[in-house]
């Protein structure tokens, strides 16, 4: 059999090769760390468990959703947008319920970006971006995220022409792998850019509430006007350790929003109503969870960056997210480094190339480890940058 032409342009999916290089390492006997995934080992918070439970015994729930999600899920959506970010939602119109963020994320391509279509994809990114417009038939266009910028895009950068055939633009802030915050202002000049040139921009906010330092991560909907041209995606999976319930919401621009509802609704028959139930009972007691949450990789963050400090790299503390986004040593590609810290210290990290062309020359730590592992993986990584790359 013959797989469609768009499936030879998908590349291995990142995590899935890291799976297997770790793999072959335990094959030998050893045990590897992995930093390279952003998967939180804390448990779900016990109330919220708890509360699914309760849900899960509901019989009415074991029927289907609505498409679109229960209402009272999409107004205890709208509520906390209210009150996190002061932004006004219509539950009806303007909220959608998704089987997590990334499900999203990938289908709203699906309904904007046809045969030919170009989609501006931050690069490095979350290779779902990239991999979504392939699996729409687009051309993906690679807008740089450069240090020199804070990783944030220089819009001025991107040709007219190009911009003029876009149909989406994504961006994310915290941004994922970069770990780089941006201000209201930045968005502003998202929004403008895209009204512009009409068109649609989908903002990844799944690290809005994984926060360091003060930093309160915005929502591109505080934009004035913003609603005219932007959709944004939210994930229960990071504040709430619940990766694998699948939990996540679109909410925005009307058109967009009922337009990924109609691809959706072709596709799947939206989530499990105790899940969301669950979700509601997550927005509305959450914060004292959240807050525990932050601080355990608050002091991940600053105890790797110490680390790593200690070992020679000149690295900063992000604002956001919990992962780390660090140059490799000169002399070092990052699977090159990724395949040193692999047999020397038995940790696996993710290689910045797999994120994207301008992610060559970097390497993405996760938090998200136990800290007694993540603690002697520190060491680990610190002997073997210091005996064998710093001391010559």
């Amino acid at each position: 059999m013959e797989l469609a032409p768009r499936m030879k342009k998908i590349p291995p999916y990142l995590f899935a090769n890291l799976d297997k290089a770790r793999e072959e390492e335990e094959k030998k006997g050893e045990k590897i760390c992995n930093l390279a995934i952003g998967d939180p080992v804390e448990p779900t918070p016990p109330e919220m468990v708890e509360f699914l439970a309760h849900s899960v015994g509901k019989g009415e729930n074991h029927r289907y959703s609505p498409y679109a999600g229960i209402l009272s899920f999409r107004s205890a959506v709208a509520d906390w947008y209210r009150e996190r970010f002061n932004v006004s939602l219509d539950s009806e119109k303007e909220v959608l319920a998704l089987i997590g963020s990334k499900e999203g994320i990938a289908h709203i391509f699906l309904a904007f970006v046809g045969t030919g279509d170009t989609a501006l994809i931050p690069d490095p990114g979350y290779p779902v971006y990239r991999t979504a417009a392939l699996m729409a038939d687009g051309e993906p266009y690679p807008v740089p995220l450069l240090e020199k910028n804070d990783f944030l895009p220089d819009f001025g950068k991107i040709p007219e022409e190009t911009a003029r055939r876009s149909k989406i633009l994504f961006l994310g802030y915290p941004n994922n792998p970069t770990a780089a915050a941006a201000s209201l202002d930045f968005l502003k000049e998202a929004v403008e850019y895209c009204r512009k040139r009409d068109i649609l921009l989908c903002y990844d906010n799944a690290y809005s509430e994984i926060t360091y330092d003060g930093f309160v991560a915005p929502s591109i909907l505080q934009v004035p006007r913003a609603k005219e041209v932007a959709v944004e995606f939210n994930s229960f999976s990071k504040p709430y350790n619940i990766t694998g319930w699948r939990l996540g919401c679109a909410v925005g621009n009307q058109k967009a929003v009922e337009a990924l509802g109609v691809v959706k609704n072709n596709i799947d028959s939206s989530v499990f109503m105790a899940i969301q139930e669950a979700g509601i009972f997550a927005l509305k007691n959450g914060k004292k969870w959240i807050q525990k949450t932050v601080e355990i990789h608050r002091r991940r963050r600053d105890f790797l960056v110490e680390t790593l400090r200690t070992a020679g790299f000149q690295i900063s503390s992000p604002k956001g997210t919990f992962y780390l986004w660090v140059k490799t040593p000169r002399g070092f590609s990052s699977a090159d480094f990724s395949t040193f810290l692999l047999k020397e210290a038995k940790v696996l990290a993710a290689p910045g190339s797999g994120y994207g062309e301008f992610g060559e020359g970097y390497v993405r730590f996760s938090t998200t480890v136990k800290d007694e592992l993540f603690e002697k993986a520190c060491g680990k990584i610190k002997e073997a940058c210091r005996e064998k790359i710093f001391s010559k």
